[in-house]
């Protein structure tokens, strides 16, 4: 490769940079079949970019003071390297502008405007310069500001990376330190870092290796946008283990971070207070919630949805065993025909005399004696909350907080009547595909079907 410099045709380098533009030969083998360093290389494709052809031109031209401050405080302003800012003002040699900086920091803006090629002025008299500072000082102080510029610039990188709250983590400190390196000097950024050489290669080359989680990140995102944002990492994971992969979930949750998928549910907060015992019917399960089979333990309790100036009430029974939804009705006002209604389709589903134990509060609904009346000839136990304690029917609770959190809160919906489509799809996706922990990973209905089976 030459030592000296040399001048090059525009012809040439047009030639080179088309080669290196098409992508079929790195900048290392351009510079030896041309014989030209691959700086200047570099150099033409950004002037070219910046410029087309006229960016090759090489031509002699005297730069004005107020030109060269421009220069300097865009590269200063814009965090531009010397190469970059060359190229976008088209100056052909990016030494100048580092002389031009030395002079803006160590004697101020104004000798930019002075002539600096040591000839004597056209009266033979040479123009006074303002005085030097010491040499030292001045190479201090642009040394300071170049570690400022660098320092400032590091720190502003991370305000884009999703690093923990008051932790760094060191992958998030080499990702900043590549991206700069092609301004800054590796060794500075290291010790910005703080960070050892050998720490910073191992990490590039974890970088490069394939990501052994590319699979399972895949499947995170199908899970998650198949239950509209619905399952956090915990849900995630079993649901995971049911498709056939192992991992742990504290990995899922990792891995859901760098997706930037979180779970889009809101939780809610019951708060009651202690009133009487009723007078209808005793409370037979005093918060024992837990069944042991299936239709042994009913609850029910009303809901009320108010949408676009109108409402709209959903009445559903739950199985205590499996939480599964037995049966619903929807009404647009809270009548005892909609409480009746959803007794025929459970009751059509069940044998009479039982002895399932039927818990629901103390609304009116369930002191009229034609529902006591339909429960009595059906052989089913009634039983009923105190008054106001909304934590003796806490599983319907939870159902009600969970279906608003999860179809009412999470979206917009264009009309009343696309809400009731999108409740009843809710109801049938709770059953059969909303798995659950307490359920082994499995849904309502699947849990219902593999106990059977096992008994």
């Amino acid at each position: 490769m030459p030592s000296g410099k040399k001048m090059y045709s525009t012809e040439l380098k047009l030639e080179i940079v088309q080669k290196y533009l098409q992508g079929t030969v790195g900048v290392k083998k351009l510079a030896e079949e041309y014989h030209v360093h691959k700086g200047d290389i570099q150099k033409w494709r950004d002037a070219y970019l910046e410029h087309g052809v006229e960016g090759l031109h090489t031509r002699p031209r005297k730069y004005s003071g107020d030109f060269k401050i421009s220069v300097v405080e865009y590269m200063h302003n814009t965090g531009s390297s010397l190469r970059k800012t060359a190229a976008h003002f088209n100056i052909p040699c990016r030494d100048l502008i580092n002389r031009w900086e030395h002079i803006y920091y160590s004697e101020g803006k104004e000798a930019l405007y002075e002539e600096r090629r040591g000839r004597a002025s056209k009266m033979g008299i040479k123009k006074p310069r303002k005085p030097k500072k010491n040499i030292n000082e001045n190479e201090d102080l642009l040394a300071e500001v170049q570690r400022l510029r660098m320092e400032n610039e590091y720190l502003k990188k991370f305000k884009c990376l999703n690093s923990r709250a008051g932790k760094i983590r060191e992958n998030d400190k080499v990702a900043v330190i590549t991206e700069l390196r092609q301004k800054y000097k590796l060794t500075a950024l290291l010790s910005i870092a703080e960070m050892p050489r050998s720490t910073y290669y191992y990490y590039i080359k974890q970088m490069k290796r394939p990501d052994k989680y590319a699979d399972i990140k895949n499947e995170i995102q199908v899970i998650y946008h198949e239950n509209q944002g619905r399952y956090g990492y915990r849900r995630i994971t079993m649901e995971l283990r049911n498709r056939g992969y192992q991992i742990n979930h504290k990995t899922v949750q990792r891995l859901m971070k760098i997706l930037g998928l979180k779970c889009m549910v809101r939780m809610k907060k019951y708060r009651s207070y202690k009133g009487q015992v009723g007078k209808i019917a005793p409370n037979l399960l005093q918060r024992n919630f837990k069944a042991e089979k299936s239709n042994q333990k009913w609850t029910t309790d009303i809901t009320e949805f108010s949408l676009f100036g109108t409402k709209l009430y959903l009445s559903p029974i739950l199985d205590m065993y499996n939480g599964e939804i037995v049966s619903y009705s929807i009404s647009n006002a809270p009548v005892l025909n909609q409480v009746m209604d959803m007794l025929d389709k459970a009751f059509a589903k069940i044998p009479d005399n039982t002895q399932l134990i039927f818990h629901s509060d103390q609304g009116w609904q369930y002191q009229h004696k034609a529902y006591q009346q339909r429960l009595k000839d059906k052989g089913i136990r009634q039983s009923m909350s105190r008054k106001g304690n909304c934590l003796d029917n806490a599983v319907m609770e939870n159902f009600f907080g969970l279906l608003k959190s999860e179809l009412l809160y999470l979206r917009e919906f264009s009309s009343l009547e696309e809400f009731q489509i999108e409740l009843e799809k809710y109801i049938d996706y709770y059953n059969n595909k909303r798995i659950k922990s307490k359920l082994k990973g499995l849904s309502p209905v699947q849990y219902r079907i593999q106990s059977s089976l096992v008994a």
